[in-house]
């Protein structure tokens, strides 16, 4: 009987002790991956293993870890592949589209009957819409390639609205729209001027395209933030996803849809690099849109 009780005994401590080491080992695990996590290394998961499902475990833990990494190295591939297309269909449209303006010009400058003229002008305001189009890849691809330094400094952003809108009457009136800027105090922001005053045009420019009413920009401060939004109505039927309106190529309605999406992807690419964010709501039939960026303090620096 006490023959039968030490072996039961010892048999418990040797098992106590192989599930301290399969503890041991798990924690090992453990901290390996939060390191990994933490660190952004490439490092495999090893131990010093004497159970064959640890031991199998942690194979089949490097061989997910190692096919992550070669998806996340293959989508890189991809990407740059995509921005070097971007880049050479534009440098490949540009030249032609430069000499077919030439041409439309010298037409435009001939004695041409009134029918002839307004398909010319018809032929112009189609090539103009392909000219920014061409521009707004050069400026995403640019962005995404060269990441260009943010210069943060105060900018009035009122001001800045302004002329904006006032760079925007042409459009608005060819569009039938107006814009209503609701006036405020002083708004400061801490932010790179030319990388604002773009979002501000290419919100305006989205709102002219897009709008099926008056565009309304509001202006206001809020929790050490300056907060710009930028609403208008939209056409019943039109169907957007207010969660991909930032995503490049999205276009909502394609069967409606007069742009690429590109301009918004840029907005979101400038408000980001500007340590701020981008957002947007659709309720009702009323698109809002509303950019957080950090204000400025007289120290120069955001609380």
């Amino acid at each position: 009987m006490a023959l039968a009780l030490g072996a039961l005994i010892i048999l418990i401590l040797l098992l106590s002790v192989y599930i301290v080491f399969i503890h041991q080992q798990l924690r090992s695990i453990n901290r390996q991956l939060g390191k990994r996590l933490a660190e952004h290394t490439r490092q495999p998961v090893s131990l010093d293993l004497l159970s064959k499902e640890l031991n199998r475990l942690a194979i089949h833990i490097n061989q997910c870890l190692k096919a992550e990494e070669n998806l996340r190295l293959q989508a890189m591939r991809e990407e740059k592949n995509f921005k070097e297309l971007i880049a050479n269909i534009s440098h490949d449209l540009r030249t032609p589209l430069t000499a077919v303006k030439g041409y439309q010009q010298l037409l435009a400058n001939g004695d041409l009957p009134s029918d002839q003229q307004e398909k010319l002008r018809i032929a112009r305001k189609h090539t103009e819409a392909l000219g920014v189009l061409i521009e707004l890849f050069f400026e995403y691809t640019y962005l995404l390639n060269a990441e260009p330094e943010c210069r943060a400094e105060k900018v009035n952003v009122g001001n800045l609205i302004a002329e904006g809108v006032a760079a925007a009457v042409p459009l608005l009136e060819e569009r039938g729209l107006s814009v209503q800027f609701e006036e405020t105090p002083p708004r400061f922001a801490l932010a790179d001027r030319e990388m604002l005053a773009r979002i501000v045009n290419n919100l305006i420019r989205n709102g002219c395209e897009h709008a099926s009413g008056q565009i309304q920009i509001r202006l206001k401060y809020q929790e050490e933030k300056i907060i710009l939004s930028f609403g208008n109505p939209v056409n019943n039927g039109v169907v957007l996803d207010v969660k991909r309106l930032f995503d490049r190529f999205y276009t909502g309605d394609h069967a409606r849809s007069k742009g690429t999406g590109l301009g918004l992807a840029i907005v979101k690419l400038l408000v980001e690099r500007m340590k701020g964010s981008v957002s947007a709501s659709l309720e009702k039939g009323y698109l809002e849109m509303v950019v957080e960026l950090p204000a400025y303090h007289e120290s120069g620096s955001v609380d």
